[in-house]
């Protein structure tokens, strides 16, 4: 009997007909769905995506017919991944290099992609990937010379030996090729280097592709581009880590977001079903190590890695799906790892039966070239002439490696106007004229009458700050924030503020976006400034830290003419992004020479608020930092990874992040920012404090003594404390205030040895210098600028600490006890002298 199918089931190609017996229904539906490909969709809430993916995968016939130059150009893909490894294992066998051995597939799938991108007219691809069969990739594929990875492989830098670069290990360095795949523009590939901690890598590659596709929007190159249709980010995993590491979790809950989305991203998960020794059965909770994408309804495509063709196949309708839906679409690649997690374990002691299969297994590239031999598409003497030829290129490659002479790679196309600092302690002059600052500040609250503006923001926000600029009356920390913000986007500068509430801002102090009270449309008033400006992106982000800090880092280094922002809710949740600081922002030029110019701004005091939220853990960000001690050494210099500064005024944030974008390179920006300060009357600038001829000042001086010469104790503090220290200052009597100066560090990194042996030099007759903070010895700047400040004091004098003693936690949850321990430190200041 023959039912009707049309709509319902395609059991061939277009055109097919509309009825079907049971019986070719079933021996359909196993074709098309129980061979090496397998589908998930069924789980995806849109009826049109759904219906879309069964109808592509009925109607299109698996045993569509690849031509021979594609086969052959499979199977040369993978005889030189066996090859290259076969001649690792004789030349370097003491080597980690965690080859492709048993998914070697995986360069296929990654050669078709690149191929189906740039026959759609995508140009640039954006690519993340960990150690396992990454130099196969490199050398096979992006063009990476070989002499460079053997010279690397000899003990030698990948870097020209004058730059100042520690460099890394092979597996995780990168290639930035351009591919020919015979179309009207190259593929430009920029495979990202990647850290140790697996996974990493996913958010930065998000970042640096969103930031590429906005400066191709912002170039107009083509008008009519969407998101997606230029770029595309591609992603390759492990199986182990997609589902174990939280990373891959939150970096998919980016994917679909405003401000974060790349218009689909394509993972690959080089399935060799074990994680180091850890089993598929103690490594997930989940049926599939893909499961995870099941969080933003991504469709799986599972593929045995043994049949390239149908890892071609399914790579083709991942593609189709991603490039019509512009969403994130992945392939399962199953498949097995010849050796132990490097060539160096023994797998067996952990999977001996695993192993007895795998051991027994033939090569995919010598199956496939039997396959092909078969089809008469290659002669046997046609593999072995691939397998001799790119022996012998690698044999010459290795040869010239005695000889090689790598060269730099940093500082090109948009980066090279920049240069590589040497002296970062320069403070240029980042002052702008009044005016332009006035103009600033009115068209950073100006809004069209019809746009409803909240009430509230009127009468706290709006008229306050107009009538501040009019009248020239001091201004506040968000006002300052504004004009910098401003003054950089009428320069041409663009840039992106990202975080969690960074639009109101945490204590609904910066309001950088307004939202109409009628429609809740949205207007950014700095994005109004003038004609030739450049944009901010108020980027409000999900509750994420680590994926959308590596976001933020992965933008601010594809451009150095965006000034990349992070807002920190509360100072500490830079906690759970640690391995983004620690592997990229504060390493990364030391690594790779890729300098990134991310400011991170962490809300930092303590305020009776508690043990949490309270310290932004600056001492965890100074004991990353690479500055010497004591620059009384000879040959002793400065040239931080990283600036760490604890601002004060205005106009000192004012500067801070005018500096990020007017000098001539670029380096990350700590700045423990403020919470009460906000709205601190004392804590406030005037214009002439940001005039021309102003800059950032890395030692604020004493301010409250009148004669110098009478000073007998330094007090030298950072952040806030200050305005608590110079209240109490004032309500000493004369002959105490006379004796006690207080000295602020603005800049704790670099520290500033100069500026501060200056001023301490104007204290002729001081006897005591004291280091003053509100955290605990243990935390805060303390342990960072006792040894610094101790190697500039005069003659004998030793520096003593006042302040909370050591602590497990960043400060006592017990609010009587706070206010006792803030009064100790207060009055111990004036005590005894």
């Amino acid at each position: 009997q023959q039912f009707n199918i049309d709509g319902i089931l395609a059991v061939g190609p277009r055109g097919a007909p509309k009825t079907a017996t049971t019986a070719e229904i079933h021996k359909a539906l196993v074709d098309i769905y129980c061979g090496h490909v397998a589908f998930e969709f069924e789980h995806i809430p849109d009826s049109a995506e759904r219906k879309w993916f069964a109808d592509y995968v009925e109607s299109t016939s698996k045993d569509s017919a690849l031509s021979s130059s594609k086969k052959r150009r499979f199977l040369e893909l993978l005889v030189k991944s066996e090859t290259f490894d076969n001649f690792m294992q004789k030349k370097f066998g003491q080597v980690k290099r965690y080859g492709l051995e048993g998914a070697e597939s995986a360069i296929v799938a990654l050669d078709e992609l690149f191929s189906l991108c740039s026959h759609s007219g995508i140009t640039e691809a954006v690519l993340g990937m960990p150690h396992r069969g990454r130099l196969n990739i490199l050398v096979d594929l992006l063009k990476y010379p070989p002499r460079a990875l053997f010279h690397k492989l000899r003990g030698n830098a990948e870097f020209p030996d004058n730059l100042p670069a520690t460099g890394d290990v092979i597996s995780h360095i990168s290639s930035s090729p351009s591919l020919d795949y015979g179309c009207q523009e190259e593929l430009n590939v920029t495979m990202l280097h990647n850290p140790s901690h697996l996974e990493a890598v996913n958010p930065v590659v998000s970042g640096y592709a969103r930031a590429k596709q906005m400066y191709l929007y912002d170039k107009n190159t083509d008008p009519g581009c969407a998101l997606g249709d230029r770029l595309i980010g591609i992603q390759i995993h492990g199986d182990a880590a997609f589902t174990g590491q939280g990373v891959i979790m939150e970096t998919l809950g980016l994917s679909n977001l405003p401000h974060f989305s790349l218009g689909g991203t394509v993972h690959i998960i080089i399935n060799n079903q074990i994680g180091y020794t850890t089993p598929a059965t103690n490594a997930r909770s989940t049926l599939y190590t893909s499961d995870v994408g099941k969080l933003v309804n991504a469709p799986v495509i599972h593929v045995n890695g043994d049949y390239p063709e149908e890892v071609a196949r399914a790579m083709r309708i991942a593609f189709e799906y991603r490039n019509l839906f512009r969403k994130d679409v992945i392939i399962d690649l199953i498949t097995f790892r010849r050796w132990g997690h490097n060539e160096l374990d023994e797998p067996s002691f952990t999977q001996p039966q695993m192993y007895n299969i795998i051991r027994a297994r033939e090569s995919v590239p010598r199956v496939y070239e039997r396959k092909m031999m078969e089809e008469a598409v290659v002669a046997a003497v046609d593999a072995e002439q691939i397998r001799a030829s790119f022996a012998k290129h690698l044999e010459d490659e290795l040869a010239a490696s005695k000889d090689y002479q790598p060269q730099a790679d940093h500082l090109k196309g948009k980066w090279s106007g920049l240069e590589m600092a040497t002296c970062a302690i320069t403070q240029p002059e980042t002052g702008v004229a009044k005016e332009t600052l006035r103009e600033v500040g009115e068209r950073s609250v100006s809004v069209d009458r019809a746009f409803k503006v909240h009430p509230r923001l009127i009468k706290h926000h709006i008229q306050p700050r107009l009538k501040r600029l009019a009248e020239g009356a001091p201004i506040d920390w968000a006002t300052a924030e504004s004009l910098a913000f401003g003054s950089l986007l009428k320069e041409g500068y663009s840039i992106r503020l990202c975080g969690q509430d960074v639009g109101r801002g945490t204590f609904s102090q910066r309001h950088a976006m307004f939202v109409c009270q009628d429609t809740e449309n949205v207007y950014v008033p700095l994005n109004n400034i003038g004609e030739g400006q450049g944009k901010i992106e108020v980027a409000n982000s999900n509750l994420s830290e680590l994926a959308v800090l590596g976001f933020e880092y992965g933008v601010s280094i594809q451009s150095p003419s965006v000034l990349p922002i992070w807002e920190a809710q509360f100072g500490d949740f830079n906690n759970t992004a640690q391995v983004i600081i620690d592997t990229y922002i504060s390493s990364g030029e030391s690594k790779w020479l890729r300098q990134s110019g991310l400011v991170m701004l962490l809300p930092h005091g303590y305020d009776g608020a508690g043990p949490e939220h309270s310290s932004s853990r600056i001492e965890r960000f100074l004991q990353l930092c690479n500055t010497p001690m004591d620059m009384s050494n000879e040959g002793a210099t400065q040239n931080p990874n990283m600036h760490v500064a604890v601002p004060t005024t205005p106009a000192q944030i004012f500067h801070l992040l005018r500096r990020q974008m007017t000098r001539n390179y670029r380096k990350p920006l700590v700045v423990a920012g403020p919470k009460t300060l906000l709205r601190l009357s004392a804590a406030t600038s005037t214009l002439d404090d940001m005039a021309p001829g102003t800059t950032f000042q890395p030692v604020l001086p004493d301010v409250l003594t009148k004669s110098p010469e009478k000073v007998k104790r330094i007090v030298l503090v950072a952040g806030k404390l200050y305005y608590d220290l110079a209240k109490a200052h004032d309500q000493q009597p004369a002959e105490i205030k006379d004796k006690v100066a207080i000295v602020r560090l603005e800049e704790i990194c670099p520290f500033p040895h100069e500026q501060l042996a200056r001023e301490l030099g104007r204290f002729s007759n001081a006897q005591e210098y004291v280091w003053c903070q509100e955290e605990t010895m243990n935390a805060g700047v303390f342990t960072f600028v006792q040894p610094r400040i101790q190697s500039i004091l005069p003659g004998k004098h030793q520096l003593s600490y006042i302040g909370r003693a050591p602590l497990a936690a960043p400060v006592t949850g017990i609010s009587n006890v706070f206010k006792a321990e803030q009064a100790h430190i207060l009055a111990a200041i004036f005590a005894d002298i």
